[in-house]
């Protein structure tokens, strides 16, 4: 392991807070002492299929602590998505079904080995220990915390003066977090901003179930493509980390230019001589934001898809918006031949065009949808799903799908 104080200079790096900072140098000192890693929590409810950039930034801080030669506890909370983090919300979250989660679960596994090595990861499924507590247990967990604790909650606070119901439920979500350190003896946890309280939640029922308190260390939101909420696929304005190279090159250069900074610092791998270069080009303003932008776009997509795939992904991008082409290679989808015609709305939201029908008719009435470079006006179109028929879809600006039916 590297001495301390190098260690502290690559993990500091793009972090809001080490609570606390000394803690985490002590921790590290007797990991190299002793030659035991440290276990290092990151946890993600399967609230959602796919992971996206903004996951990537703690995923990133992740794969430093397991270069650094420590040992990464990967928790997907198959139980807490059930309940639904209540951090940051206006509202009350649904739940999910089990069956919703874990198929949710099992996509995440697979993508996050995009950013961590595999070799040294253990993942974890929070229903392990959560799903066999008694009634007993909870109302014992649920002693360990006050309402007047759990009301101090920024967003809790809120809710609460404007009128807006706050479920027990959501009581519940940082409890269970926080059960997850103990149950993991986490030694130190990672999460956004807006974890804060849940993570120091963890720390708190480590100390009364007689563990040393995690390190918390919380790192910035990285906001959408919209540059103004935090990513977030309910909001529509993530990148995925599993779409097509054109596609995740495109949303980037959608990005507003006084974000580019912020996302150069959260999700570029640049190393820290070429990182500070760009970061003065881009306040001192003398060079086309586009130039930084594709420079940003390129090294997304050659992290999720190889070294090499930004460039095509922006050869691709030129020939379809500077020169108002189509792509070269286009994804083809073989569906079944199908006996009655083909609602073309159904068939946008079964191929994930669309996140919902109700989404699909609506890129349809704002002319957002062509199928053979012909726009549909008609959110009752259909199509023949004939044997051999083969038809190219366009969705937006940037996505191409070609769909083939096949007896």
């Amino acid at each position: 392991m590297l001495p301390v104080d190098q260690q502290m200079r690559l993990l500091e790096r793009g972090v809001e807070e080490i609570l606390p900072k000394d803690e985490l140098e002590t921790k590290l000192a007797k990991a190299i002492e002793t030659q035991t890693p440290l276990r290092i929590k990151e946890g993600f409810d399967a609230s959602a299929p796919d992971l996206h950039l903004g996951h990537c930034v703690q995923l990133r801080k992740l794969r430093q602590f397991q270069d650094l030669g420590h040992q990464v506890l990967f928790l997907i909370g198959d139980f807490t998505a059930m309940i639904g983090d209540p951090s940051g919300k206006s509202a009350t979250r649904p739940m999910l079904t089990r069956e919703q989660v874990l198929e949710n679960a099992e996509s995440y596994r697979k993508q996050v080995f995009k950013v961590l090595d595999p070799d040294k990861i253990e993942v974890l499924f929070n229903s392990e220990w959560c799903l066999p507590m008694t009634s007993v247990d909870v109302l014992q967990l649920s002693s360990q915390y006050t309402v007047a604790r759990m009301i101090e909650r920024d967003d809790f606070q809120k809710r609460y003066r404007g009128g807006q119901p706050i479920s027990l439920q959501e009581f519940l979500y940082p409890l269970f977090q926080g059960y997850d350190s103990v149950q993991m003896k986490a030694d130190v946890e990672l999460g956004g901003t807006d974890q804060k309280f849940n993570l120091l939640v963890g720390r708190e029922l480590q100390r009364v179930a007689g563990q040393r308190p995690q390190t918390v260390m919380t790192l910035p939101l990285l906001p959408g493509t919209d540059g103004v909420e935090k990513m977030s696929k309910s909001l529509g304005n993530a990148i995925g980390i599993t779409e097509p190279p054109s596609e995740m090159f495109g949303k980037v250069m959608s990005i507003p230019d006084d974000a580019m900074a912020r996302w150069f610092e959260l999700v570029s791998d640049l190393d820290t001589a070429a990182y500070d270069q760009v970061i003065q080009d881009i306040e001192a303003q003398q060079t086309n934001p586009s130039v930084h932008k594709r420079r940003l776009a390129a090294n997304v997509v050659d992290q999720f898809h190889g070294p090499g795939e930004g460039a095509k992904a922006e050869v691709a991008f030129d020939k379809i918006f500077v020169k108002g082409g189509e792509p070269d290679e286009v994804e083809c989808q073989v569906l079944p031949v199908a006996e009655e015609p083909v609602w073309i709305v159904g068939l946008l939201a079964d191929l994930k065009l669309a996140p919902s029908r109700g989404e699909a008719r609506r890129l349809i009435q704002q002319g957002g949808v062509a199928v053979e470079g012909e726009r549909v006006t008609d959110v009752s179109a259909t199509i023949a799903g004939v044997d051999g028929s083969r038809y190219r879809l366009k969705v937006g600006k940037r996505r191409f799908l070609d769909i083939e039916f096949r007896a």
